[in-house]
């Protein structure tokens, strides 16, 4: 049983940061790209950022140089360092990834949300 439990969301005013941490857990043989998604109240759901097992990265170009992904191989855990945080990045945020259990078997699992709310 494969696990992605995210941490680190809350309450900060507009301009500041927050750094989300998304750990998987369980039989985990490798794991493919890592991926951040948010969904605000009423929007769909959209790709924030991704890195692949080598560490590319790419962003949503409304995050672009204020948001980096990174991962700890070591540790199976995916980070989002926010900066310059905006209103508009109000939302939930998930973390989402590709992980093989065996050599042959692989399934994408999702976190269960953390909450990042920025006031203005």
């Amino acid at each position: 049983q494969v696990q992605l439990v995210e941490s680190g969301g809350g309450l900060v005013q507009a301009g500041g940061s927050l750094r989300l941490s998304c750990a998987a857990s369980g039989t985990i043989f490798s794991i493919n790209a890592m991926n951040w998604y948010r969904q605000a109240p009423g929007k769909p759901r959209e790709l924030v950022a991704t890195i692949t097992s080598g560490g590319s990265t790419n962003y949503a170009g409304s995050v672009e140089g204020r948001f980096t992904i990174s991962r700890d191989n070591a540790k199976n855990t995916v980070y989002l360092q926010m900066e310059s945080l905006k209103p508009e990045d109000t939302a939930v945020y998930y973390c989402n990834a590709g992980i093989y259990s065996t050599p042959w078997r692989m399934a994408v699992y999702w976190g269960q949300g953390t909450q990042v709310t920025v006031s203005s």
